[in-house]
C-alpha cells in the first residue's frame, strides 16, 4: 500500500528542514520506504476534507490503506515499529529508545518552542526582552543534562535510533539562537544526524518543496 503524508504547500521555514513533515520523511527513508506527499495550503488545512485526517488542522498526517494518523511523534513511532532499522531488536534497549523519544517531545523541545514564540510571535511585545532570557535558561536547564548524558557518544543510547532522530530534529531548531555553540558535543551529535544519507534525502525532498522558482 502506498504511503501519503502531507506537508506544507510552501513552508514557513522555506525548506531548512525544521516543519514536522520533515521528521516524518527522515523516518521513512530510514526505513527504506517509498511515499507520497500531498501537499496544502494553510487554507486547506482548516477545510473539512483535512480535518478528516488531522482534527487540529495542521501538519503532516501519515495514510496508509485504512489507516490515517496524526501527530509527528506517533507517525513515527509506527514507523519504526513496522520497518526496521529504527528500533534495536533487544527489548530493553528498545524500551530506552522510545524513552529517548518521549523525552525530545516531551521534556527538550517544549523550551525550545518557547523561543520560536518569544522571538517570532512576541518580538514586538513590550515584556520580551525580559521573558527571553528566562527562556534560554529553560532551554539550557535541558541541554546541560542532556550534553552530560550523551558524553563522548556517537548517539544516544548505543547505535542509532528512532530516539536520536527526534532528538536531533528538535535540537535543530536551536541553531539560528547559538546555543548550541555552548555545548560542542550536542552540536556535533546534530551534524552526525545531519550527514546520515537519509537525513539529507528527507531535507532535499522538503527542500526542493520550497525552493524560489528559478532556483536550484
Amino acid at each position: 500500500m502506498t504511503i501519503t503524508i502531507t506537508a506544507f504547500e510552501r513552508s514557513p521555514d522555506g525548506g531548512k528542514g525544521l516543519a514536522r513533515d520533515t521528521r516524518v520523511r527522515w523516518a521513512l527513508e530510514e526505513a527504506g520506504q517509498p511515499y507520497e506527499v500531498r501537499l496544502v495550503s494553510f487554507a486547506d488545512m482548516k477545510k473539512p476534507a483535512h480535518l478528516a485526517r488531522h482534527p487540529f488542522g495542521q501538519i503532516p498526517t501519515y495514510e496508509e490503506g485504512d489507516l490515517t494518523l496524526f501527530e509527528t511523534g506517533s507517525i513515527v513511532f509506527h514507523i519504526a515499529q513496522r520497518h526496521a532499522g529504527l528500533l534495536p531488536e533487544d527489548a530493553a534497549a528498545r524500551a530506552r529508545a522510545i524513552t529517548w523519544m518521549f523525552a525530545a517531545l516531551n521534556t527538550v523541545e517544549p523550551p525550545i518552542l518557547e523561543l520560536v514564540t518569544v522571538k517570532v510571535f512576541e518580538g514586538d511585545k513590550p515584556w520580551s526582552p525580559e521573558r527571553l532570557p528566562l527562556v534560554m535558561d529553560r532551554i539550557r536547564a535541558r541541554l546541560t543534562p542532556l550534553s552530560a548524558r550523551l558524553g563522548e557518544g556517537e548517539w544516544l543510547d548505543g547505535a542509532f535510533s528512532v530516539g536520536d532522530l527526534l532528538m536531533v530534529s528538535v535540537l535543530l531548531r536551536l541553531r539560528m539562537s547559538g546555543v548550541l555553540d555552548e555545548y560542542p558535543n550536542l552540536a556535533r551529535y546534530v551534524a552526525r544526524g545531519e550527514e546520515r544519507p537519509a537525513y539529507r534525502r528527507a531535507f532535499a525532498s522538503q527542500l526542493a518543496v520550497n525552493a524560489p522558482a528559478g532556483g536550484p
